[in-house]
């Protein structure tokens, strides 16, 4: 595996690896490597003769109060992960090498973007798809691969793409859960043992959801307002927020109607740590 820091010389590998005709599949991530990870670079080693891993903890898809500097960044670790793994190569560059003096270009969001973690965390996106744009130009992928875990940003990323016609096939991968059904986030470490049980009232209220619309129940936000409830019953929880919305926009659902897909998205505290998970349905 070879480790590059600098956006020339990762330009300058990829165009050699396009001329030679070898497909290539990017994996974004921000470090703190975890089975999900890990889990997105084996479906793209088994979907191109190229893997790039990046790195890049994004300064500028944090807000003032949120946890960038002391986000976990244990390099030496990941790169023995990525190896591991099979990468073979991981770019991880500064902020300064992304960002450098004078930096003033920005990607913005659109209607995809506002609600739910974009209300939550004003800018965010716009600071995700103007990372995920420089690393897409970058490493020049066929490939992305992306979790479905940030549901949300993953359909502003496909958003982005379809609306810029650029030239990549982006997959979303499955949520990798641990065995209490929590899924697995990099914040996790954070998580006391009582918090880390707690928190596994999400997957809980995704398998009530599960039940209830299996019932038959199409009262959407009603499910929704159970789920809180039984979050805010957790000692170690509080919700932030619990919703339906329609799985193609991400605008609100309030009522199910036959044969339309609906994602649950789910976001809470768990002491001081924020989780998010998410579900889709079809009804």
């Amino acid at each position: 595996m070879q480790i590059i820091t600098e956006p020339c010389q990762m330009q300058a590998v990829v165009e050699k690896l396009r001329l030679n005709r070898q497909l290539i599949a990017v994996v974004m991530t921000m470090g703190a490597l975890h089975e999900g990870h890990l889990s997105l670079v084996k479906q793209a080693r088994s979907l191109a003769g190229t893997v790039i891993l990046t790195i890049f903890v994004n300064p500028k898809q944090f807000g003032p109060d949120e946890d960038f500097h002391r986000y976990p960044r244990p390099f030496e670790l990941d790169a023995s992960h990525a190896k591991a793994a099979g990468v073979d190569y991981l770019f991880a560059p500064s902020p300064e090498a992304i960002y450098p003096e004078g930096f003033q270009t920005t990607v913005q969001t659109g209607a995809v973007a506002e609600g739910l973690e974009g209300m939550k965390r004003p800018g965010h996106f716009n600071g995700v798809v103007t990372v995920v744009t420089k690393l897409l130009h970058i490493t020049k992928p066929h490939i992305a691969l992306f979790g479905e875990k940030d549901a949300q940003q993953l359909a502003v990323i496909n958003r982005l793409v379809r609306d810029l016609n650029l030239d990549v096939r982006i997959i979303g991968a499955p949520i990798v859960r641990e065995e209490n059904g929590l899924a697995v986030s990099s914040r996790n470490i954070y998580l006391s043992k009582e918090q880390r049980e707690s928190a596994t009232v999400l997957f809980r209220g995704i398998l009530h959801a599960e039940k209830e619309l299996a019932a038959g129940r199409t009262d959407l936000a009603a499910i929704a307002g159970e789920i809180e409830r039984m979050i805010a019953g957790e000692p170690e929880c509080r919700p932030d927020y619990v919703c339906f919305v329609h799985d193609n926009d991400f605008m609100t659902a309030e009522t199910a109607e036959p044969a339309r897909e609906y994602r649950l998205l789910i976001a809470a505290y768990a002491g001081t740590v924020r989780l998010i998970d998410n579900r889709r349905f079809t009804t």
